[in-house]
């Protein structure tokens, strides 16, 4: 029996692993822990964020990236401040801001057109 003892990676195709760090990592403020590979070839670009591991990778043919695929939630400190910052950087929405029982959430576009989910888990009872 195959036993799954946890999520080792999330990832998202891109097509421009240039243009997809500088989101990742000057609009998201990511920082990568391993980078493989070169443009025109395979590409591969992992950022380690807790106990998990948010990957982008480029140059697999028929890999491309979609809004409609898997999708990583990103836990913020402060969701509001994050949500300022991300409308400074003129992020693209895909749906604003919205409150549910147990957390804040709002979805928004990378660069490459992969959906991004801004969380803030809620505090106390639910």
């Amino acid at each position: 029996m195959l036993k799954v003892s946890e999520i080792a990676f999330s990832c998202y195709p891109v097509t421009d692993m240039a243009r997809a760090r500088k989101f990742y990592e000057g609009v998201l403020g990511l920082k990568p822990t391993m980078i493989v590979g070169e443009p025109g070839g395979m590409q591969w670009t992992e950022y380690d964020i807790a106990n998990g591991t948010l990957s982008l990778g480029a140059g697999a043919p028929d890999w491309k990236p979609t809004a409609t695929g898997c999708s990583v939630g990103l836990e913020v400190v402060d969701f509001d401040a994050a949500i300022a910052h991300l409308k400074a950087k003129d992020v693209k929405f895909k749906m604003e801001p919205f409150p549910t029982p147990v957390c804040h959430m709002a979805f928004i576009y990378d660069s490459e057109g992969n959906l991004i989910c801004i969380h803030k888990r809620k505090t106390g009872p639910h």
